[in-house]
């Protein structure tokens, strides 16, 4: 993905990734939770894809941690 904060991007996606880890879940069974598909999840977390403030907003509940973590 190319974009103009594609380094916050990335940060978001690792961000993501570290907190599911934490939370012991699969991409699918966060995808799953969150109800996108298992490709977009890894897109997100990959920085291949943009994300809307919905699916972080999902995400974050899903992680039950506060969306701002996931900027930190």
């Amino acid at each position: 993905m190319e974009s103009a904060h594609y380094q916050e991007y990335k940060k978001l996606g690792l961000k993501i990734a570290y907190y599911r880890k934490s939370c012991g879940l699969s991409q699918l069974q966060l995808a799953e939770k969150i109800n996108i598909s298992r490709t977009h999840m890894s897109r997100i977390e990959n920085n291949d894809s943009s994300v809307s403030l919905d699916v972080i907003f999902r995400i974050a509940k899903a992680l039950d941690i506060p969306v701002s973590r996931l900027f930190e």
